[in-house]
């Protein structure tokens, strides 16, 4: 029996994620396909990381934690904050250990939004950000970000899309899909427009923050002390510290705030996975040198990546952070989805086209660079090649 009519009409609203699509898709074809779709690392977790999470379960770390996570966890948390962004959280009350960013970005949703609230979504953005606004019933309101100012949110841009119902700004930089990112001297321009409008929180998604290839040291809203309890840092280990699998992430911000979404996530989740919380204590005292490490191969890998889009002909922002490239296809004829679709079947390489990151991002496409080397140099030779048959089709 189909019961498709008893489900809620928000879901039914929520189209499914096109990154999973095309993943599915490259799984389903015949044949060798080279993956540069999902945002990934393809390192292993660093082995200290994983043998403190094996330790833990010799241990005999089996068993519930607290809800906010273990208190060494937490402290673990707050003392690498202060370490590389020079401001201090409390373990008791301001740190709350998720199941991944992703479920973080889904209780502040659930915390924070009213029926008919607005949210104001930065795009091109990680596409969980607008979908878990629409579970909460909030309404996303979208200010658009252009290559022309480097993929950066532009103060007066965020000031028009403020409105009376707005209840708060979801910002993730550096950039899921386009590799952006914000400096400090950006920031302020931002906290600016924030402190005209008190009433408003700012969420700020900083999951790549170690995959900076401009800065080594993190800058964010959360060092603004005229704004600090305003802002939510969502941030965790999946991607700096290729632990993924782990689903390990943290919520920091003002006491309340962080309370409420505790009570959420003790009813839903009750804690996060203990075994790998004693694993960050490791990652976030002693995992800055493994980080470094693969920050070092991505940006090997980043300029291949440029460079191969160069020789293909592809206009792109060159990215700054994360591990994503987000080049121009615009004035092949072809939409972002068509050239996706096409450049799978046709070469064997899965990316992820742009619209799935906001309509915004039309006429650009996803390319990953957390995939080995050989991998990406094969699929650089294979886009030049697709490119060149494109434009010879159309003349």
């Amino acid at each position: 029996m189909d019961y498709s009519d008893k489900i809620s009409d928000v879901v039914k609203t929520v189209p499914p994620s096109a990154i999973r699509r095309f993943f599915d898709l490259a799984n389903e074809m015949k044949g060798e396909v080279i993956s540069l779709s999902i945002g990934e690392p393809d390192f292993v977790t660093p082995w200290s990381i994983r043998e403190a999470g094996i330790n833990s379960l010799i241990d005999g770390f089996t068993h519930y934690s607290p809800n906010a996570g273990y208190i060494e966890s937490r402290k673990a948390i707050c003392d690498y904050i202060e370490n590389r962004y020079k401001v201090k959280y409390s373990p008791n009350g301001e740190v709350l250990i998720t199941v991944g960013g992703s479920e973080g970005l889904d209780l502040v949703a659930r915390a924070l939004i009213n029926p008919g609230d607005e949210v104001i979504v930065v795009e091109p953005c990680f596409v969980a950000y607008k979908a878990t606004v629409r579970f909460a019933h909030g309404i996303p309101v979208v200010c658009e970000t252009k290559p022309e100012n480097d993929f950066k949110l532009q103060p007066e841009e965020l000031e028009e899309k403020i409105t009376d119902k707005t209840k708060y700004i979801i910002m993730g930089y550096p950039s899921n899909p386009t590799g952006a990112v914000m400096n400090r001297e950006d920031l302020v321009k931002i906290k600016d427009v924030l402190l005209r409008h008190p009433d408003i929180v700012v969420i700020s998604d900083e999951l790549y923050a170690e995959l900076n290839y401009v800065d080594d040291d993190p800058c964010s809203l959360i060092q603004f002390e005229e704004i600090r309890d305003r802002v939510i840092m969502i941030n965790g280990f999946s991607k700096s510290f290729a632990m993924t699998g782990w689903r390990l992430g943290y919520l920091l911000g003002e006491k309340s705030l962080i309370s409420a979404m505790t009570k959420i996530h003790q009813y839903c989740i009750m804690c996060s996975p203990s075994m790998g919380q004693l694993a960050i204590i490791d990652a976030s005292y002693n995992g800055l040198e493994y980080v470094k490490e693969m920050k070092d191969e991505y940006n090997h890998r980043r300029r291949v990546i440029i460079e191969g889009l160069k020789n293909a002909g592809l206009d792109c922002f060159t990215p700054a952070g994360a591990f994503y490239a987000f080049p121009s296809i615009k004035g092949l004829g072809l939409t972002s989805e068509e050239f996706c679709e096409r450049f799978l079947v046709e070469k064997h390489v899965a990316i992820v086209p742009g619209n799935a990151f906001g309509d915004c991002g039309e006429g650009h496409v996803r390319i990953s660079y957390a995939a080995s080397m050989e991998s990406i140099k094969t699929a650089m030779e294979r886009l030049a090649e697709f490119v060149k048959e494109l434009k010879e089709g159309n003349r």
